[in-house]
């Protein structure tokens, strides 16, 4: 028995080894091929990708430019705001506080940070850290993200700490899957408050700083040498232009991280090997227990079932989205900020990562969708799919259909008799419960709205047809203008109004669709 079980295992060992000498070999060169090409199909101004695989960096490199005004080039030690792909560094920092026994993954929020509300009794007295990673907390999508998109606004811990009493239930607590920002920005509170030191002074103290990811930053206001910084670039309005960085605000818990493909290529290797690193692998951030609870499914999602990849499963886990491809696992997330987009993909089966940073919004998403399936492709040995070229024709129709949807509206507004309007109806303040106060008044002899608690969003108020009207903000960063829906009282003045984006794509972080305001003054 003994001797049989031995030439089994000899059998599966050469049978392994098989496998990994016939494996789809990819080179550097032909990912340079790739991405050389994608950046003559999509408007950006500049990239870099890092490819790591059986424990070595294969590839990284930096494409175009950090700036179309400076056109100083991307190199692979080019910051770049990594954005949502912050939070696996988050989910990190919570395990190894985990291992050090100050707190445990199903700790109620509330005996840590007991100022901590949700919208009933139960939820709140229920919700544990998991439930603050893993976007199942029955809030909907992007729920509260306009306290701090866009930026500048003036909302403190204090304020999110109390805001979610007030946010709506969209489905049954721990249900359904339905992405969430604040949560997250709670996660760094609890990690800030268990440590003794900001979020940001912890991951890179024990994260950034045992990796050796020396240029890697937890926050924009942390980088003292912006020489190799890249600018934040936005299509929104045609042709490309440079858009102020996103600075977080609260914390960078949710997506704060400033990095580059040459560190990142240490944090995909730290993940492929399970959490060790260093030499020999020798050292270890968190361990096995930690790494697969991360990387098991805690929050069921819709499975993509293209028959290219024969895929099964598809959700989340602690700060990644998990799936299977081919089958593979598949470990991933991806990141976006105004003028930001970021992708981080592992396949462990393959001992194999991929990152992919741009500096260009809108087309920066699209973009690195491509070249990364494209080159998943090939480790997986199918035909040619034209990703690139699908891709780019996809972001040509995306725009023109978003396109007609908007310019519609702004058509029928510039048809109104806009000096027709009553403008004493509506002038006066607003307040929703979560949002604060939001004023119309008058300004240059229109209607102006103007928000007391995020001054980026204020703009022109416009008729577009009885009660509701158009905003175009003075932020134009991001597509987010709106409408605003009034209702009038018996006197015929309004007494309140509730807000939706007028751009059928509109970003979910702009969920002016939650407010409710009512007349105060």
């Amino acid at each position: 028995m003994k001797s049989t079980k031995r030439k089994a295992t000899i059998f599966l060992f050469l049978i392994t080894c098989c496998i990994s000498q016939f494996q789809a070999q990819v080179t550097s060169q032909q990912i340079d091929s790739i991405v050389n090409y994608a950046m003559t199909k999509f408007n950006v101004a500049g990239c870099a990708v890092a490819v790591v695989k059986d424990g070595d960096i294969l590839h990284e490199k930096g494409y175009g430019v950090k700036s179309i005004e400076t056109k100083a080039p991307v190199n692979e030690h080019t910051n770049f705001a990594i954005a949502s792909n912050s939070k696996a560094f988050t989910t990190a920092a919570l395990a190894i506080l985990v291992e050090e026994g100050k707190i445990n993954w199903s700790d109620k929020v509330k005996d840590h940070i007991p100022e901590f509300t949700m919208y009933n009794d139960y939820v709140e007295e229920n919700f544990n850290i998991v439930d603050l990673v893993t976007h199942r907390s029955g809030l909907g999508l992007g729920a509260g993200d306009l306290m701090f998109f866009p930026q500048g606004s003036d909302f403190t811990m204090d304020d999110l700490l109390s805001s979610f009493q007030h946010l709506k239930q969209e489905s049954a607590f721990r249900t359904k899957w339905d992405y969430d920002n604040l949560l997250y920005l709670v996660a760094g509170e609890l990690i800030a408050r268990k440590s003794g030191m900001t979020w940001e002074a912890f991951v890179e103290s024990r994260i950034f700083k045992p990796l050796g990811m020396d240029n890697t930053y937890g926050a924009l206001a942390n980088i003292k040498d912006t020489s190799n910084l890249s600018a934040s670039h936005s299509t929104e309005q045609g042709d490309i232009r440079i858009i102020p960085t996103f600075e977080e605000m609260i914390n960078g818990a949710a997506g704060g991280i400033f990095s580059n493909v040459n560190d990142l290529s240490q944090w995909m290797l730290l993940q492929l090997n399970k959490g060790k690193y260093g030499d020999k692998l020798s050292s270890q951030l968190f361990n096995q227990a930690n790494h697969n609870n991360m990387w098991k499914i805690h929050s069921v999602m819709d499975v993509n079932r293209n028959p290219r990849y024969n895929s099964h499963f598809s959700g989340y886990g602690l700060g990644w989205f998990l799936s299977d491809v081919k089958g593979n696992m598949k470990v991933e997330h991806t990141g976006g900020l105004p003028g930001m987009l970021s992708q981080t993909i592992l396949i462990p089966d393959m001992n194999l990562g991929i990152v992919i940073l741009t500096n260009t919004s809108n087309d920066g998403g699209a973009m690195f969708s491509a070249i990364s399936n494209t080159v998943l492709d090939m480790y997986f040995e199918l035909d040619d799919f034209k990703w690139i070229d699908k891709y780019a024709a996809y972001m040509k129709s995306f725009k023109s259909g978003d396109d007609a949807a908007t310019n519609k509206v702004w058509e029928a507004v510039a048809n109104m008799d806009q000096d027709a309007v009553d403008k004493s109806k509506y002038i006066g303040v607003y307040q929703d419960v979560w949002f604060g106060k939001i004023e119309v008044f008058e300004k240059d002899n229109q209607l102006w709205i103007k928000c007391h608690r995020s001054p980026l969003l204020n703009g022109p108020l416009k008729q577009y047809k009885e009660e509701t009207f158009a905003i175009k903000w003075e932020y134009q960063d991001m597509n987010a203008d709106a409408f605003a829906m009034f209702t009038i009282d018996e006197n015929g003045k309004a007494n309140g109004f509730t807000m939706k984006g007028i751009s059928p794509n509109i970003d979910f972080s702009f969920d002016f669709q939650d407010l409710d305001l009512k007349r105060i003054d």
